[in-house]
């Protein structure tokens, strides 16, 4: 799961190596917590939440396949320090 959100995120943005995805699996759930510099939030999250919710459909669909729930949530830089 955090390959595929690795992979979409850092082909949206303008600064890869500033993507650091944090994943906590529990039992039936899965929270994927990107963290991208301040200039790409807008990229990731789009225009009224298009792209995020975009990235979360699709994991929801991946999400599906192995039976768990999947929540993402989109960090800046200065949110994760």
């Amino acid at each position: 799961m955090k390959n595929l959100v690795d992979m979409i995120v850092r082909s949206l943005v303008d600064n890869p190596d500033d993507v650091i995805i944090n994943e906590t699996a529990g039992e039936s759930i899965i929270i994927l917590e990107i963290s991208v510099a301040p200039d790409d939030v807008g990229k990731v999250i789009g225009k009224e939440g298009r792209i995020a919710n975009a990235i979360r459909t699709v994991v929801k669909a991946a999400a599906a396949k192995i039976e768990k729930k999947v929540t993402v949530e989109i960090l800046t830089k200065k949110e994760v320090a």
